[in-house]
């Protein structure tokens, strides 16, 4: 508890709230170390075994190179350079994708919200958490469609916060507990359960989960491209590193049979290092994901309504959303939803990748078209195959 009022006390220091770089770097790193770091540890633990850190190295790398290409956009753009019509098309096209895979990374954030909800309750099950889930759905809906999101939007500063803070004390947690099994019973190495293509496309289920960093791409009216540039730079290698850190921590210290893979397993994880941090996970994975679905919802109503011209009006646009995260909700498990959320993300990641490989082949920079290219068809084989945990 001490390291965690240490850490909310740092962050809330008038010199690191007045820092630009670290306003900016907010953004993106709350939403890439948001709901992922809630499920990704269990997930990675049972299914890769001692080669969790492995796994997760390689989704960070995947993501930061998919920030590259982002980054690069981003430069050109702050350039000033004129973009071609297939350039604008794909710009157009990525921005729907990207609006479809808001819409079901709502769903994403509020199923988690609504398992861990229930989690430490007597109405544990799988129903009540799709019950409580919906009833979020109607509380946004109604917000949405009466008064907008701005006040709910205030919650952002605040559940950032208290996530960071949270996530320090359950990693300072770990590090003592990792420590007490080394020193008994020496480093646990877990056999992985997965492996081949089933492992490969796991992984690519698995990306929305270090997903958040191109968020930076549209905070273009607060910040100039040097600083979102640098700030996705910043937030992709501190998150990089508490994630590995985590997952060493976590796969090497637990007995294999331990807990029973859900979306909330990491609570039963966390009992056993500290009767404190399955509450304080419980209250940060519900401000984070309330936050980051109504910030989602927000973004999601605006890119509609400006694809479509203004033919679709923002509280059609969360009509539709409720809709469709209701379904998905209703129908699909919180695996398949993550997996779904992947795929869309991929699909965007791709198409930004596609915009970078064509400026920098018109640039004559071929090396790096060949690059942003591979990356764009790694990006199509994600949004094809990914898979969700079984």
């Amino acid at each position: 508890m001490t390291v965690v009022i240490a850490t909310g006390v740092l962050l809330a220091s008038p010199r690191l709230a007045k820092s630009t770089l670290w306003r900016a770097t907010i953004t993106p790193l709350a939403s890439i170390i948001g709901s992922g770091f809630l499920v990704l540890g269990p997930i990675l633990e049972v299914s890769f075994g001692l080669f969790a850190p492995l796994v997760m190295l390689a989704l960070t790398a995947v993501a930061y190179a998919f920030g590259a290409a982002i980054r690069y956009n981003i430069r050109r753009m702050d350039m000033g350079q004129a973009r071609s019509l297939v350039v604008e098309r794909i710009e157009k096209a990525a921005s729907v994708v990207l609006a479809f895979a808001y819409v079901i990374s709502v769903a994403y954030y509020l199923n988690l919200f609504g398992s861990f909800g229930v989690s430490l309750t007597s109405l544990d099950s799988a129903n009540d958490a799709r019950v409580l889930t919906t009833a979020v759905f109607a509380v946004i809906f109604f917000v949405g469609w009466t008064k907008g999101f701005a006040a709910l939007e205030r919650m952002e500063q605040v559940s950032v916060g208290l996530k960071l803070t949270i996530i320090a004390g359950l990693l300072f947690g770990l590090a003592v507990h990792f420590a007490e099994t080394v020193r008994s019973d020496g480093i646990l190495l877990n056999p992985a359960q997965v492996s081949g293509w089933s492992a490969l496309t796991l992984v690519f289920g698995l990306i929305v989960t270090v997903q958040g960093f191109e968020t930076s791409r549209y905070l273009g009216d607060t910040y100039d491209a040097k600083t979102r540039i640098r700030s996705m730079k910043l937030a992709q290698i501190v998150s990089a590193v508490i994630y590995v850190v985590y997952i060493v921590l976590l796969v090497y210290a637990f007995v294999p049979g331990t807990i029973e893979l859900d979306e909330t397993a990491i609570i039963g994880m966390m009992q056993i290092v500290a009767p404190i941090l399955p509450v304080l996970l419980v209250a940060a994975a519900l401000s984070a994901q309330f936050s980051a679905a109504v910030a989602d919802t927000s973004g999601s109503g605006g890119l509609i309504a400006e694809i479509s011209g203004n033919r679709v009006s923002p509280r059609l646009a969360y009509t539709l959303l409720v809709a469709v995260g209701v379904t998905l909700t209703w129908s699909f498990n919180i695996f398949e939803i993550i997996s779904y959320a992947s795929r869309a993300f991929a699909a965007y990641y791709a198409l930004q990748a596609m915009i970078a490989a064509i400026t920098a082949y018109a640039e004559r920079r071929h090396g790096a078209a060949s690059a942003f290219a591979a990356l764009a068809c790694l990006g199509i084989g994600i949004a094809l195959f990914g898979q969700p945990v079984e």
